[in-house]
């Protein structure tokens, strides 16, 4: 059954990052400017964060095989819709609907690993979904990059489509839930949102926000997104090329999960790695800003797609932060955070190289320190705010 639900999970990896490889095309075809192709790759993720929220109350009232199949269609309808636009509104549209229709994919991983696995396996098991998710990435390297290039950027949509109809219907066909106890009274909407305001509350819960609105959005900025131009426009690649290299940091980032899940240790050690990752990751942004060497970008890149895995190890913290009643929401307010960082910074990046050309500076500079100031600031906030208490650790 996770490895149905992973299905759902690996295409959401796929439509995330599918910008690195169309946004050659996109821009000719729609004279799109950098700024304008930011807003289309945060769309996805824009939409995707805001209706995590909704999604955790759907999966606590209705269970997570009801909550991904009412919401998974909406991202084929919003493949076919992307695949057939004939403007820039209508694509930026069906990213939009993508990004609600993937809402759900990860976050029914987490959740039905908190309720099956003993909690010493979450770290662990929630590396390994990450880990398989991560193979949609795959689909968006060399094979995305010889479709588009063979035949057009609408294609890529098609065959993700596609790919999602059978996602749909493997976790229609093997995922099963058990039987909500009849004697438990069903939480109403309100009391469910509710809920949310009191974790919010809570003090330790702005600086785990903040770091998670920036590790995982750098790396899905840089691979989708940015990485492609960066390779054709400062060195110089083809676009199948380009695509190699994308593939090889997915391949790459395939094995952080797991390895970060198993280096997993409780209690402030955990907090200190991930301090010490969070500062390390952001000086990887930096030297590919400033040092403009081919293979010191590569390299950087391949590290930085290893070194993403350490986001379990903040999904683990998550996990001991808060009261068990509350893990299912404090999951889904992460991932909001998550998602919403990705919209954000994906946004912030584009003004930045909108800003940097008008300005006369390389674009891919400013980006990429935008990136890295902005990974400083989280893990700073992440080190000095409230952390939890001991009361919720377990």
């Amino acid at each position: 059954m996770v490895l149905a639900l992973c299905t759902a999970f690996a295409l959401s990896q796929a439509y995330r990052t599918v910008g690195a490889i169309m946004a050659g095309q996109l821009q000719a075809d729609f004279k799109l400017s950098a700024q304008a192709l930011g807003v289309f790759s945060g769309a996805f993720h824009f939409a995707f964060g805001a209706m995590q929220l909704f999604m955790g109350i759907g999966i606590d009232l209705h269970g997570v095989r009801r909550t991904v199949l009412t919401a998974f269609p909406l991202a084929i309808a919003g493949a076919a819709l992307s695949a057939l636009s004939t403007n820039y509104l209508v694509l930026v549209a069906g990213q939009v609907l993508i990004g609600v229709g993937c809402a759900p994919a990860f976050l029914v991983c987490t959740v039905f690993i908190a309720r099956h696995f003993p909690a010493a396996r979450f770290a662990s098991v929630s590396g390994l979904v990450l880990g398989i998710g991560g193979l949609g990435m795959l689909l968006t390297g060399t094979p995305l990059a010889w479709l588009v290039q063979a035949y057009s950027w609408r294609a890529g949509f098609v065959v993700l489509g596609a790919a999602s109809v059978l996602a749909w219907l493997a976790i229609l066909l093997w995922v099963r839930e058990p039987a909500r106890e009849s004697a438990q009274p069903k939480e109403s909407v309100p009391a469910a949102l509710r809920q949310f305001g009191t974790l919010f509350a809570m003090p330790h819960t702005l600086g785990i926000l903040l770091l998670g609105a920036v590790t995982y959005a750098a790396f899905i900025s840089l691979r989708g997104l940015w990485l492609g131009p960066l390779l054709v426009e400062r060195h110089g690649y083809s676009l199948v090329e380009s695509g190699n290299v994308a593939l090889i940091v997915s391949v790459i980032s395939l094995f952080g999960p797991p390895l970060f899940g198993r280096l997993d240790r409780d209690g402030p050690v955990r907090r200190r790695r991930i301090v010490i990752c969070g500062l390390a990751y952001a000086c990887l942004f930096a030297a590919i800003a400033f040092l403009e060497s081919a293979w010191v970008d590569i390299a950087c890149t391949t590290l930085i797609g290893l070194l993403s895995g350490f986001i379990v190890w903040q999904y683990a913290d998550v996990r001991v932060a808060y009261p068990s009643a509350l893990t299912g929401r404090a999951m889904a307010v992460f991932t909001m955070a998550m998602f919403l960082g990705v919209a954000l910074m994906q946004w912030l990046t584009g003004v930045a190289a909108s800003v940097a050309v008008a300005h006369g500076i390389e674009s891919f500079e400013l980006v990429l320190a935008t990136i890295a100031v902005l990974l400083v600031a989280g893990t700073a906030a992440f080190a000095w705010l409230p952390k939890p208490g001991a009361a919720f650790r377990s």
